[in-house]
């Protein structure tokens, strides 16, 4: 099983966005779980107060329930994953550039969207 630690912005786009390469995509890379670290969950809620996204905040909130809850903890999101990935590795969902450069720096792997289709970045 790989496990896809998920952004704020990544969980958002595939709790909100109908994805087309959702059930083949297992099929190319193993069996995909993506997983929910404390920080974004905290990141989520917090959004969900703001009135300009909470209706996809809200959604995405809804969708998290199904995902396995993992414990990456940091005041934000984005060095904390940084922080995972330099200790233990791993593949991290994102559509944000920087940490998508910050993650392959330190020699994780990214998985991302493009046309509404999940894509496996290369190094």
């Amino acid at each position: 099983m790989v496990e896809v630690i998920c952004d704020t912005s990544f969980l958002i786009h595939l709790a909100t966005t109908r994805i087309k390469n959702i059930s083949t995509l297992e099929t190319d890379i193993g069996t995909i779980q993506f997983v929910l670290p404390d920080v974004v969950l905290n990141e989520l809620e917090n959004l969900s107060k703001q009135e300009k996204k909470k209706h996809e905040v809200l959604a995405t909130l809804d969708y998290c329930k199904r995902l396995k809850k993992i414990s990456i903890s940091g005041k934000f999101a984005d060095k904390a994953l940084i922080d995972y990935v330099k200790q233990h590795g791993g593949i991290i969902g994102t559509m944000d550039k920087d940490l998508k450069d910050k993650v392959k720096k330190y020699g994780g792997s990214i998985i991302s969207f493009s046309n509404d289709r999940i894509v496996l970045e290369s190094q």
